[in-house]
């Protein structure tokens, strides 16, 4: 029996009113395994009064206080991972190994938000004239939203909602409605652990519930995360309706291999970086880089041997290296996109379209996919794919390999390989991406400094998670306070100053 998924609203699920419904597959088998209501905008409007409602009492809260709820929240995924990672796994496709860091990474941002009462803290300076102070203080937005993508059903929604709820915002939370049974489960967690009713709400739906978080005012700000057209329809319609945005968009990660790299290590980095969870993230690397033609020669040849050697299976099954995709469309454009690289002329080494699993027909498998030769005029490069598929683009030297990530739209992640700290240190100064890693080859900052893209990859000036967040989620207040010494001043008409 397909089983029906509630919104989380005020403490309580609450069945869809709206009669529309998504399916949530499972994408091992491609059988539908639960249905996802759709909200009306009625129904998001309800939970963006409850959160209105329950938010100044929570703001209210001491900061150690609300830190406490998320300490007890993290005892309780702890006691939860391996169910929640095996129903994330079963709707997404990865395995739920990476299921288990899908969760951690996410954690890890709620260990930092529990730090609220030192993040918070304004600062102070006294004495800035004759009994003068000045002070400033961070306080709530009030209502924010987030609006969080397939890929990382639990990594991204607690990046978002971790240090919102520390800062003393009320949280709505629209997750992608092809896995949404995570983000509930989380939302029900942060009620165990202490959180009122509601200040923490779940509303899944489509354009048109979107479009209400974006029309309201009660809404003040929202984070988003997925592709980049849809990023920048959200920063540009919140901007105009006066809210804060963090919207990060699509990516075409590039890995540069210089000649003195360990190309044993890099291979094995371009393996786990490109195919993992099929490719589907927005940090994987797609573009791998060689310098130089005996460099791109022995590279390829240790690659199309890993390659052949990669596992694709059910995401259950504990020996293989990735699952499937998260649904047939996504299965059917990636498909499309080697179609196209092989039309433009791509060399094709590894060619993973119409791959059947055992016991598992019907389900939403690509084989890995290479491509050597590719160009920068070419699709395969223009494009995020976001699926198993990784391209070579050769580089005569460090100068044109330096410009293809420079240059290309997207700019969320870059990495480079090499033994040369001088050539470490250039790149890492010039390039023109957001997030790079020296001879690692996702570069995901760790919870306490920031994460966001560049160009086409990232709209808004703060990142997620770190210091930013709590930026992103407070507004500054600021204080100038005299306590008179006893003596009279007479009316003054000139604008003060500190003297």
């Amino acid at each position: 029996m397909v089983r029906e998924i509630s919104h989380f609203v005020g403490g309580a699920a609450r069945a869809g009113a709206s009669g529309r419904f998504g399916d949530v597959f499972d994408p091992s088998t491609g059988e539908v395994q639960a249905q996802v209501p759709l909200a009306s905008r009625a129904e998001v409007e309800a939970a963006i009064a409850n959160a209105q409602d329950a938010q100044p009492a929570w703001a209210a809260w001491n900061p150690q206080r609300r830190a406490r709820v998320l300490l007890k929240f993290l005892d309780l995924v702890a006691r939860d991972t391996e169910p929640l990672a095996r129903l994330l796994s079963s709707e997404h496709g990865k395995t739920v190994a990476d299921a288990r860091a899908d969760i951690q990474r996410g954690v890890e941002v709620v260990e930092f938000a529990a730090g609220a009462p030192h993040l918070l803290k304004g600062e102070y300076s006294a004495g800035v004239g004759t009994g003068i102070d000045v002070y400033s203080m961070r306080q709530p937005l009030g209502v924010v939203a987030g609006i969080t993508p397939f890929n990382f059903p639990a990594m991204i929604p607690l990046w978002k909602m971790g240090p919102a709820l520390a800062a003393g915002n009320a949280f709505i939370l629209k997750p992608s409605e092809r896995d949404p049974s995570v983000p509930v489960r989380l939302a029900e967690l942060f009620l165990e652990a202490g959180l009122p009713a509601g200040v923490l709400n779940v509303v899944h739906g489509d354009k048109e519930a979107v479009d209400t978080l974006l029309d309201d005012d009660r809404v003040k700000a929202i984070g988003f995360v997925g592709s980049t057209p849809i990023a920048q329809y959200i920063y540009a319609t919140a901007a105009a309706n006066g809210k804060r945005a963090q919207c990060f968009g699509g990516a075409k990660n590039h890995l540069i291999v210089m000649p003195d790299a360990d190309l044993d290590e890099v291979a094995d980095a371009l393996i786990g970086s490109g195919y993992g969870s099929a490719g589907e993230r927005c940090m994987a690397i797609s573009v791998a880089v060689p310098v130089g033609e005996a460099t791109a020669d022995a590279l390829a040849e240790k690659l199309v041997e890993r390659v052949a050697k990669l596992r694709v299976g059910p995401s259950l099954d504990d020996t293989v290296d990735y699952g499937p995709l998260v649904n047939a469309a996504a299965v059917e454009r990636v498909t499309r996109a080697i179609a196209q690289g092989v039309a433009d002329g791509a060399e094709l080494l590894a060619d993973g379209r119409g791959l059947t699993v055992p016991g598992h027909e019907h389900g939403f498998y690509l084989g890995p996919t290479l491509f050597d030769r590719v160009t920068p005029e070419m699709d395969l490069y223009r494009d995020e794919i976001f699926g198993p598929v990784l391209i070579i683009v050769r580089a005569d030297d460090y100068e044109a390999a330096l410009r293809l990530p420079s240059e290309h739209a997207y700019g969320n992640g870059v990495a480079i390989f090499t033994r040369d700290g001088d050539t470490a240190r250039d790149f890492a100064a010039h390039v023109n991406t957001g997030m790079v890693g020296i001879n690692v080859p996702i570069p995901v900052p760790i919870a306490y400094h920031t994460f966001g893209g560049w160009k086409q990859s990232g709209f808004g000036d703060l990142n997620q998670h770190g210091p930013d967040a709590f930026r992103f989620y407070t507004k500054t207040k600021t204080v100038t306070s005299r306590w008179p010494s006893g003596v009279r001043e007479e009316a003054s008409f000139v604008i003060p100053t500190m003297e």
